[in-house]
């Protein structure tokens, strides 16, 4: 069996025989016998080779593909979507193509293949963006040996690459908030927009057209006058700046160096900020990065608000069947339309806020001790609030409809009993649902005269004014007959 040449050594056959190099030299260079070298040249003279990719001769267009002359067709077809099998199969019933599926498998791979871009590097104006990301920051011993991971939030200028450095414990929305102002009142300003990636502190729900943000996120930017820009999902170079930044903060600042605290930390980040990362010669920009800020970007950054981000705790609550909803374990009234339903509560030391779904404010209360109410008037539907919780003047308007009697007495009746008179004024009003006006006004006047302010009392002389009423009726009217009359028709009948 003949002994066969790898690749490679046939091609430097046939190079250096291109190169005119003697079949001697060639054997002697590369090992081969001189009757090798002659076969292979024969061969690279019966047909001509097809020029290798990456050769470096524009010379050597090798041999022709059968593909070429359908070119035009071909590139139709691979605009169109189709898969270089199709397009073989339409070749061959559409035109009487004789060339074999490999070929137009890579006459169409050569079309497909595109020169990749250059990415474009876009540099900013000063004071218009700051980028935003965390990165993992070095383990926290303790005396008593155990280790605690941490965060590393890293904000970077985009103009002047002034950074700021903080480690935090957890990502959480309270801490993420207060070291980006930490970052913003290092800095002396404020930026116009602020990039970060889709971290969940931030942002609820990845989208890059209509991204959902936190509501705390959402009041901070609202305070600090900046814009909340989150980058696509998964495109790390959209902020690539501050994707640098977090290497060099990992690589420079904190790799091998062991905490006690994450206090220590944060002191180190800080002096390393001003002492290293802020006089290095940025590889980019190619100027120093303190001399930069101090220089052009500071005064291009927006003044900061006078007080800080007042910070508070929030989440979802659902609305008991009271109509409240608990707080830290104190109870507080919502508008009766979202009972079942959950609302947001936002609150801190001293108020607490609660919202809808369309985060509209729809309550704020005063905060109150553990297991206090809070209960708004407007909160309560009418049906729900009885008589003595309107309060005396609402029962004092009931009783002067009545008539200017019962009016009176009901105030006399307050000022002697005081708040236990509520209850008897309640009562006092509802006797209209037996007795006519009249006779409560004829009882009231009796009763204020002989000064009895008891419910019983009010009741019994209504009782007998009633019935005198009636007698006195039956008596005097032209029409009623005395009862003996009714008596002797009824004997008559019955005979």
């Amino acid at each position: 069996m003949a002994h066969r040449l790898k690749m490679a050594k046939i091609h430097a056959i046939e190079e250096l025989l291109r190169l005119g190099w003697s079949h001697r030299r060639i054997s002697r260079e590369l090992g081969v016998n001189r009757e090798t070298v002659s076969r292979y040249q024969k061969l690279g003279d019966s047909k001509p080779a097809i020029s290798t990719p990456g050769s470096g001769d524009p010379t050597r267009c090798g041999r022709k593909s059968h593909c070429e002359p359908y070119r035009e067709l071909i590139e139709r077809k691979i605009d169109s979507g189709l898969s270089a099998q199709r397009i073989f199969q339409d070749l061959s019933t559409e035109t009487g193509f004789q060339g074999s599926y490999s070929s137009v498998r890579r006459f169409v791979r050569k079309i497909r293949k595109k020169t990749p871009l250059p990415f474009r590097r876009i540099e900013l104006p000063p004071g218009e963006e700051a980028q935003v990301d965390f990165g993992r920051g070095p383990w926290i011993v303790g005396d008593d040996g155990r280790r605690y991971k941490t965060h590393i939030l890293r904000i970077t200028l985009s103009h002047s690459r002034k950074g700021y450095s903080e480690a935090i414990r957890r990502q959480t929305s309270e801490s993420f908030i207060r070291a980006l102002e930490n970052a913003l009142r290092h800095f002396g300003g404020v930026t116009e927009v602020l990039v970060l990636d889709n971290m969940k502190a931030a942002v609820t729900k990845a989208d890059w057209f209509d991204p959902d943000l936190n509501p705390k996120i959402v009041s901070f930017a609202r305070h600090y006058g900046i814009a909340i820009l989150p980058t696509r999902p998964r495109s790390p170079r959209e902020k690539g700046k501050i994707e640098s930044g977090i290497k060099y903060v990992k690589n420079n600042a904190v790799k091998g160096r062991i905490f006690g605290t994450l206090e220590d930390l944060n002191r180190f980040l800080l002096h390393w900020e001003t002492s290293v990362a802020d006089t290095r010669i940025h590889g980019t920009t190619k100027r120093q990065v303190r001399k930069v800020f101090e220089d052009i970007e500071r005064a291009a950054l927006k003044p900061l608000p006078p007080d800080p981000f007042p910070m508070f705790h929030e989440g979802r609550r659902k609305v008991h069947r009271d109509g409240h909803i608990e707080v830290r374990r104190s109870y507080y009234s919502v508008p009766p339309e979202y009972l079942g339903r959950e609302v947001w509560v936002r609150y801190d030391s001293r108020l607490v806020r609660i919202y809808n779904d369309n985060f509209e404010e729809i309550a704020v209360h005063c905060r109150r001790a553990k297991g206090r109410f809070s209960t708004q008037r407007c909160h309560i539907p009418d049906e729900k609030i009885s008589a003595v919780e309107r309060g005396p003047d609402y029962l004092l308007l009931k009783a002067e409809r009545i008539g200017s009697e019962a009016g009176r007495w009901a105030r006399a009746m307050l000022e002697e009993r005081g708040i236990q008179g509520l209850r008897v004024l309640q009562g006092f009003v509802g006797l209209t649902r037996k007795h006519t006006a009249s006779t409560i006004n004829d009882a009231s006047r009796v009763a204020l005269d002989s000064q009895l302010f008891h419910l019983k009392s009010m009741r019994e002389l209504c009782l007998r004014i009633a019935q005198s009423k009636t007698e006195d009726f039956t008596e005097s009217h032209p029409i009623i007959r005395p009862l003996s009359t009714y008596q002797k028709l009824l004997d008559f009948y019955l005979k």
